[in-house]
């Protein structure tokens, strides 16, 4: 298996040792339809306020709302087309916290902010490093309706050479 590299690997522009606690990036935007609302919730969370604007009014959302699942995805998508596809990123060992704060409604404009709150190399895999950050999403009235901290590992540009063989 041959490492990943910046000669063999053009299209990441975004290593680990590019990534700074403190950066923060504006992610994008996206607006769900009620259509994507309600087949996101017919697939995935079929709960009467997810699938139908009735049952979406005598919920406590009084209005049909997005599933939170589908909140994430689209924050994820956002993520990936937005700022993954161009780094080295292997992935996530998973969340520490995931809070939704507001419902999102047909036609939201939801825009993803994300904060890099930590960062340090993997003890076991040293040419991978950690990435802890924060997600967050606000509506087009700037209410927050996403909260998530978790971890993202990124490849090293440069991971540490194994020492030589003693003699």
């Amino acid at each position: 298996m041959t490492a990943t590299t910046p000669e063999n690997s053009p299209h990441i522009r975004i290593w680990w040792e590019d990534l700074e606690v403190g950066q923060t990036r504006d992610l994008g935007s996206i607006s769900p339809t009620k259509e994507e609302i309600i087949a996101f919730a017919s697939q995935f969370d079929p709960q009467p306020f997810h699938l139908s604007e009735e049952g979406g009014k005598a919920s406590v959302f009084g209005a049909l709302s997005a599933s939170g699942w589908h909140t994430c995805a689209m924050a994820m998508r956002l993520m990936v087309t937005n700022f993954l596809h161009e780094t080295s990123s292997l992935g996530s060992p998973g969340l520490e916290s995931l809070k939704w704060t507001k419902p999102v409604y047909p036609g939201d404009v939801l825009r993803l902010q994300h904060t890099i709150t930590e960062k340090r190399p993997m003890s076991k895999r040293p040419d991978v490093g950690l990435v802890r950050t924060i997600w967050e999403m606000f509506n087009q009235h700037g209410d927050k309706v996403l909260h998530m901290e978790g971890y993202g590992m990124f490849r090293l540009k440069a991971p540490p050479r194994a020492a030589a063989p003693a003699q």
